[in-house]
């Protein structure tokens, strides 16, 4: 998509999920199973990508994991890094 003030073009969300998820996959080999997290932080987006690392019966027992993937404007890969390990039936407290 265009912009009107000709700086180019800029992806929209959803194409910077979907780059930030395919661009994990080919990396690491994990199927991105969701998008937890987007971001701008002033410099680059930052697009967590939830994956699952290790298959279990029954399947609330997985090994799950969170990638945090570092996109230029343009989506771009500056980076990638897990940020957090758990099993699928985990409740997260804040």
């Amino acid at each position: 998509m265009a912009d009107d003030d000709g700086e180019g073009e800029r992806l929209t969300a959803r194409e910077l999920a979907r780059s930030a998820s395919e661009t994990l996959a080919e990396l690491t080999g994990y199927a991105p199973e969701g998008v937890s997290a987007f971001q701008w932080d002033g410099e680059t987006w930052l697009v967590t990508v939830d994956v699952c690392e290790l298959r279990r019966i029954p399947n609330t027992t997985d090994v799950m994991a969170s990638y945090v993937v570092q996109l230029d404007e343009g989506g771009g890969l500056m980076g990638y890094k897990r940020t957090r390990r758990f099993t699928r039936a985990a409740a997260e407290e804040e």
